[in-house]
């Protein structure tokens, strides 16, 4: 009876759904790791009877019933340029690395704002029932939100971290947080936390006193209203974050932050004949080789590519290795293909092991099919990612400037005869899959609830009245110190006093003084 209730409810909550709704969805980063979670989340919410219009750089060449595209194409051309410098990114510091992130958002965000096609939907007419925006370095565009009067989610590609933490007063402590673009673990030691703490601070100066500026000049620029930028911005109705237990750290959430990582993931399909006839043959087991969907692997120095080669040279395994051209020195045991189902072929029982950049987006992918990783970062939270993977115990890293034959042969090795690695990535890919709701589910649940109560003002932390040196109480510890030392100084006084009182001489006439 009680199984039968619990189905019962269960069914209800998936089925509650309100009548259609116009949905505006904002994904116009020019990477197809970002858009797929827009599209994933708008091609459902169509699916479900909904009215999508996706503002994008990618419009679909198939119509799809409910779905409309606004293209903002042409960001890809920008961004194009960017990725031929991305393995660059990898020698940068901390603060040329978080500068090149902000400019590169910042010029983003007006490409997509000034496009004719933007700007005529804004002079439209329409409504929209609701918006749905990816937070990714364009806090201006939120604008479009208010234009339309609409109440706003935004969705993280990651999860909660420094860029976005403080749009929702969101907690993140430097002592066992670390900075998404740093290089360490939860675990630091007292010298890896002072870093963290600092690069923490140099990221909130430089979003403060750089990037948010440029963003409140835009805002104005192209919404008309006599509101500022961040009297819309602090009031979104919650943030989903891509984002779970089982890849990311257990860190504090308020009650807006909904964590949805792996709704990106669909069911296991079918395979072309020809990969899968290479993967059921290949019974020593396969080696999957992406660097994702930027970072191209044909980019690699000729030295990184021919170490690669000799290193994959002497496994029994095969490898299947996306690459961008034909690499015609590549080993018999080698296939290159340039471009692969990656979530499928991880689902294949024959995959082995995982070779990655450690994007995010993979790096769920993997857990989620529970196949161990050798990760390569190069930039962005991919040195965090990985981090965290060897942390957990299902993943090894090679950074990509020490990358060499004997490197990546040890790293082989460890991961494809150690048995604790496929071990471990196989426990959380239990934890990623027992979930009350899938993940998808989840991320429409809490759409609709927001479209069901005009918003979510009972879901908004009183924190976010407070100036910021009143959440970290900055101006109770002045007080404090201030109490402090005025005491102090007053027994100092007193305790002196005293002391002149009890040492002092008595006074001797100048008669007794002669004698």
């Amino acid at each position: 009876m009680t199984r039968w209730l619990s189905s019962l409810f269960l069914f209800t909550i998936l089925t509650w759904n309100i009548e259609s709704a116009k949905i505006l969805v904002i994904f116009p980063m020019p990477a197809h790791s970002h858009f797929s979670l827009g599209f994933r989340l708008s091609k459902e919410l169509a699916d479900r009877g909904h009215q999508m219009t996706v503002i994008n750089p990618y419009p679909q060449k198939t119509p799809i019933k409910n779905y409309k595209d606004i293209s903002v194409e042409e960001n890809v051309e920008f961004i194009e340029e960017l990725k031929k410098q991305l393995f660059k990114f990898n020698t940068l510091g901390p603060y040329d690395n978080i500068n090149a992130v902000y400019d590169m958002g910042v010029d983003l965000t007006e490409n997509t704002l000034q496009n004719k096609r933007v700007q005529d939907l804004l002079k439209s007419g329409e409504t929209f029932d609701l918006v749905i925006m990816e937070h990714f370095l364009n806090d201006a565009e939120v604008g479009i939100a208010h234009h339309f009067k609409a109440p706003f989610i935004l969705i993280s590609p990651f999860g909660i971290s420094r860029i976005n933490n403080h749009i929702l007063a969101n907690p993140l402590p430097s002592s066992y947080v670390p900075n998404l673009l740093g290089t360490f673990s939860k675990h630091m030691n007292f010298w890896e936390r002072l870093q963290n703490f600092l690069l923490n601070i140099l990221t909130d100066l430089v979003r403060e006193l750089s990037f948010m500026p440029r963003q409140r000049k835009m805002f104005k620029k192209y919404i008309k209203t006599d509101l500022e930028l961040d009297n819309v911005l602090y009031n979104a109705s919650l943030m989903m974050t891509n984002s779970h237990v089982s890849v990311n750290d257990a860190v504090p959430h308020v009650p807006g932050v909904i964590e949805i990582g792996g709704f990106h993931v669909n069911p296991i399909k079918k395979l072309p004949e020809d990969l899968q006839k290479f993967l059921d043959e290949s019974k020593e087991g396969v080696v999957l080789f992406s660097m994702g969907s930027n970072l191209k692997s044909k980019d690699l120095q000729p030295k990184v590519r021919d170490a690669i080669l000799r290193a994959f040279s002497k496994i029994k395994q095969k490898v299947l290795w996306k690459f961008e051209t034909d690499l015609p020195n590549a080993p018999k045991n080698v296939k290159i293909m340039k471009w692969l189902p990656q979530q499928d072929i991880l689902a294949h029982p024959n995959v082995v092991a995982f070779i990655t950049h450690g994007g995010l987006l993979s790096t769920i992918e993997t857990v989620t099919r529970g196949v161990p990783i050798i990760g390569i970062p190069v930039f962005g939270d991919q040195k965090a990612n990985i981090a965290a993977a060897v942390t957990q115990g299902y993943g090894v890293s090679v950074p990509l400037p020490e990358l060499s034959e004997e490197k990546l042969s040890w790293a082989l090795n460890e991961i494809l005869n150690n048995p604790k690695y496929r071990q471990n990535v196989k426990q959380r890919s239990k934890l990623i899959n027992d979930q009350p709701l899938k993940p998808i589910d989840a991320a429409v649940y809490w759409v609709e609830h927001v479209i069901r109560h005009g918003g979510a003002t009972h879901l908004r932390s009183a924190a976010l009245d407070l100036k910021w040196y009143q959440r970290e109480m900055v101006d109770i510890f002045l007080f404090l110190a201030f109490v402090i030392i005025v005491t102090l100084v007053v027994v100092c006084k007193i305790i002196k006093f005293c002391v002149g009182l009890c040492c002092k001489q008595p006074k001797v006439s100048k008669a007794k003084k002669r004698n």
